[in-house]
Parts: C-alpha cells; structure tokens; sequence
C-alpha cells in the first residue's frame, strides 16, 4: 500500500512539473509550440486526477496514447449507436451508458498516460484529441437525435452549442495560453455522469416528463444544456476579447 502511495505522489510531483515546464517561457520556446495552461476546475477533478494516475501508473507497457484515444472514439460511435438502437430496445440505454464510461477511460486517461511515461506530442496529441472529440460529439448527438427520447432540434442545438464553446477554447488557447475544459464546475466527466444517470432513469421510466412542465428528460436537459453553453460561449467571448484588447491596446 505504501509503495502504491509513493508511486501516485510520484506520478502528482512528475505531472505538475511538466506542466510548470510547459508553461515557463525559455528563449529556446520562444519560436516553439507552447502549451496552453490547463485550466481544470470541475466538481470530480480533484478525484479524478488522482484516478488517472493511479491508472496510468498500472497500464500494462504495451497500451499507449494512441490506443486510449481510439478507444475512446469508439466508444463515443457506439455510446451514439446505443441511443440509435434505443429508439427500438430500451437495452440501447445500457449500451450508450457502458460506451460514456469506455469514453471517459480512453479520453481522460490518454493525455495522463503520456505525462506519466513522458511521451507528450504537445501539437499532435492537442489536434487530434480535439478532432476526436468533435466527431465524437457529432455521432452522440446524432444518437441522441434518432433515439426518439431527445427531440432532433435540442440534439442538434446541443452540437451547435458544444462546438461553439469548443471553437471560442481553442482560440483563447492559442491567443492567451489558457485552456479552460472546465466551466461553473462542470467539465465533460460531469456531463457524461449527467447523462448516464438520465439512461438509468429512462431505463426505469421511459415516458417520465418534469413536474409541471410539458417537456420529456432529456428534452429538458438538452435545453438547460443549451442554454448554460450558450451562456458561457458569451461570457467567455466577452471576457477574453477584453483581456486581448487590454493586451494590445494601440498607443
């Protein structure tokens, strides 16, 4: 027990040095790629961190990065299958649920296996995590939008919503060194829990609706998503063109 406990504190003080070398400018840098700062504030972060590399300090040698970002990739098509084949069989909801956390092991864990074992490929690993991640989205939403438990207009409202709050990230990114994949504490872990716990719910009641108002589960939750990511997207637009502007004001 010990020994486990040295080599996850271990893992800690490795991680958060790296990160405080990515982040210190050098003269070497100056021409580079630089990584954002990671901004990560979510309710399950703490715990999660540690998670992760309690995991990745396990991986057996011969699973690396690549293998955990496909497998999350599949598992975000098959999580979108699951609510496809629930528009026929409830046991689609079993599926899309099994699939989200097959999804949260290889997207979240990818990323810590590669700091861990110091094999970070900052450009590569930042593009087509991120590409990943947004026809992930596309295929979940398209799920969700054939499942007949999400009206298609929320799904499709919830797509354009994710990808507008993804674009306005990437950019602060890339013109401010900060990487925020987290938002009023909610981050994709929360989401993904969020959702899965309405699978459950659907499972047992299928045609449950919100007390006093004329929506269905997740037709309700589509649309509070909806409107929280497109509330962010604006605040954080705002907020960042100010501190732009403030940075480069004309003389």
């Amino acid at each position: 027990m010990r020994e486990e406990q040295t080599t996850v504190k271990s893992a800690l003080r490795r991680e958060t040095h790296d990160q405080q070398l990515r982040t210190a400018p050098t003269e070497e840098s100056a021409h580079a790629f630089r990584n954002a700062t990671r901004i990560q504030e979510s309710l399950t972060s703490g715990p999660e961190r540690r998670a992760l590399l309690w995991l990745a300090t396990r991986m057996p040698c011969w699973v690396n990065s690549d293998q955990l970002t496909l497998l999350g990739f599949l598992a975000m098509i098959l999580a979108g299958a699951g609510y496809l084949l629930a528009r026929w069989h409830p046991v689609g909801l079993l599926l899309a649920t099994v699939c989200l956390a097959l999804n949260w092991f290889g997207d979240s864990l990818d990323g810590t296996l590669a700091r861990v074992r110091n094999r970070q490929r900052p450009r590569y690993g930042f593009y087509v995590d991120h590409m990943v991640d947004s026809f992930g989205a596309l295929f979940l939403m398209s799920g969700l939008a054939a499942s007949t438990y999400v009206d298609w207009r929320i799904a499709m409202g919830m797509l354009i919503a994710f990808l507008l709050l993804s674009i306005e990230s990437y950019l602060a990114s890339y013109t401010l060194g900060i990487f925020r994949l987290s938002f009023a504490k909610f981050g994709p872990t929360e989401i993904r829990m969020l959702l899965a716990l309405g699978n459950v719910v659907l499972w047992f009641h299928p045609e449950m609706r919100i007390p006093g108002l004329p929506y269905r589960l997740l037709d309700f939750g589509g649309l509070v998503a909806v409107a929280a990511m497109g509330i962010m997207v604006v605040v954080a637009a705002v907020w960042h063109t100010r501190e732009l502007y403030r940075q480069e004001t004309l003389p």
